[in-house]
């Protein structure tokens, strides 16, 4: 009990949540009909009312095409919440939220609708108490980014009276190339202000890629061996298993490269490799990150250094699975990479010499992110040639999905009468550790931009420097010969592992 005069009697110092409760709002979906808000929006924010991190009059508004009532989109995010959400389904937290729930039938160009959802906002922060605080979250193709931009500020949407928010959600594309995402931040930027917008990269909200910063500077053990006179490169992979399943529309012409390596692989490079920040203070964060995506340097040679590929038609987990220019939608000359891998350096004291290893594909051996810091062979070694055969270079793996955790491998002698030393792993499992089971990625995210907490939102400023750096490779790739293939199913094209092999290293096998 606080003996504080006006403190809250029942409020418990030790509850972390508190100051994580979103205050008065509401959250507005475009393109509600789609797989994103149906799998990872709705479910999340069911899931948030469940922990009691939203406020008692939390609204959600379903802007789409379709001749729904509320009543409808009401049974449709039921229907998503049953099937998606991670946390139990409670009756008492359903009728609640509920309550909040509105849809409004429209396409972006049809200005009565926008109205309607203007007037529909007003409805809302006085039934519900909203206080006029509102998020528009574009779960809708980069296309109509545009579009629904300037019908927000067109009717008075986007204006943010005092003591009240308005704040627009972005998902990825961030464009397509430096020019393109120069345009969309500034079109953006024209209706809402920088620090009101939120580009999504799902990768900075799972627990496994926040640990990164706790593993390195909450601990003492890494950081004197986390640089070049002990590292001798750095590994980061995203491996899918799947292919482009229905997203050929989207899929080709982009390709892995631009939809994995200048986003997601990007970010964990800078959180790998950054200086430690003065706070966890965004404008720190971001300042630290920036600095490393300017110091990133391309390779002299691409040819050698960067390799595409395609995956071909092959069996793969028992099933025999069609290569992408066999797949719907596909133009048969298509030369967009389903595989990428590229070497890039760091230009500063820290890492000046290590290399970066970044790959990313579709159809490879199994889903699978993690980033591998290699460290360097010990200088010497006082035992009999033959003893240390099998020991490999020490290792720190974290493992961002799946089994979430983080292994280090190092070298231990083998039970026996002689001195014999292999590599073994010592590991850390989330699911072991913890009894708490890790929130969903758009939970931690859509609270966040309900908190205003922007330390896990790429800043436009990251997101023209990762083009800048991979502007020059899709420029190379598109003048200079086709993507090697690589059958389904296989850690990707022999021409990537001649490229480590250049370099006297192999790719890890996840």
């Amino acid at each position: 009990m606080s003996g504080v005069p006006g403190a809250n009697p029942l409020r418990d110092a030790q509850d972390r949540r508190l100051p994580r409760i979103a205050g008065p709002s509401g959250l507005v979906i475009f393109g509600v009909t789609g797989d994103l808000s149906r799998k990872k929006l709705m479910p999340a924010v069911y899931d948030l009312a469940n922990r009691g991190l939203l406020p008692p009059g939390f609204s959600l508004i379903g802007f789409a095409r379709r001749d729904w009532e509320d009543e409808d989109f009401a049974q449709v995010v039921h229907d998503a919440v049953k099937e998606h959400a991670r946390t139990p389904f409670r009756e008492e937290v359903w009728q609640q939220l509920s309550q909040g729930m509105r849809f409004v039938q429209g396409n972006f160009d049809d200005d009565v609708a926008f109205e309607t959802l203007r007037a529909t906002i007003e409805e809302l922060d006085k039934a519900q108490g909203t206080g006029g605080n509102f998020a528009f979250y574009l779960s809708v193709p980069p296309k109509f980014f545009p579009k629904v931009v300037q019908q927000l500020k067109k009717h008075g949407l986007a204006d943010q009276k005092e003591d009240t928010w308005r704040r627009a959600v972005i998902e990825k594309p961030f464009g397509h190339d430096l020019k393109s995402a120069q345009e969309l931040n500034q079109l953006v930027h024209d209706v809402f202000p920088p620090n009101e917008v939120f580009r999504i990269d799902h990768y900075l909200g799972k627990e496994t890629v926040q640990n990164i910063l706790a593993l390195r500077f909450a601990n003492t053990m890494w950081e004197p061996i986390w640089n070049r006179s002990y590292v001798d490169h750095v590994q980061i992979t995203m491996a899918e298993d799947i292919g482009i399943g229905g997203r050929a529309g989207y899929y080709d012409g982009i390709g892995a490269a631009r939809d994995v390596i200048q986003n997601h692989l990007l970010q964990l490079l800078a959180l790998t490799a950054m200086e430690e920040p003065g706070s966890f203070h965004p404008k720190a964060l971001v300042a630290e990150k920036l600095k490393v995506l300017t110091a990133v340097e391309l390779p002299e040679d691409l040819g050698k250094h960067t390799v595409r590929g395609q995956y071909t038609h092959a069996w793969q987990g028992g099933q025999e699975v069609p290569g992408y220019l066999e797949e719907e939608g596909i133009d048969p000359k298509s030369k967009t990479d389903t595989f990428a891998a590229i070497k890039l350096t760091i230009n500063n004291r820290r890492w000046a010499g290590v290399p970066f290893y970044l790959r990313t594909g579709k159809r490879l051996g199994r889903r699978v992110t993690e980033i591998a810091v290699v460290f360097k062979r010990a200088p010497y070694l006082p035992f009999e040639s033959g003893a240390t055969e099998e020991l490999g270079g020490n290792a720190l793996v974290i493992r961002v999905q799946p089994d979430e955790g983080v292994t280090v491998r190092f070298g231990s002698k083998v039970p026996g009468t002689s001195m014999e030393v292999r590599d073994v792993t010592m590991d850390f499992a989330y699911g072991e550790s913890f009894t708490e089971s890790s929130p969903e990625a758009y939970e931690r995210l859509i609270l966040d931009v309900l908190l205003g907490d922007a330390n896990l939102f790429p800043r436009h400023q990251e997101v023209e420097l990762s083009w800048n750096i991979l502007d020059p490779i899709e420029e190379y790739w598109d003048k200079h010969g086709k993507p090697a293939q690589y059958a389904a199913g296989t850690w990707g094209p022999a021409e990537a592992d001649e490229m480590l092999a250049r370099d006297g290293r192999s790719w890890r096998r996840p």
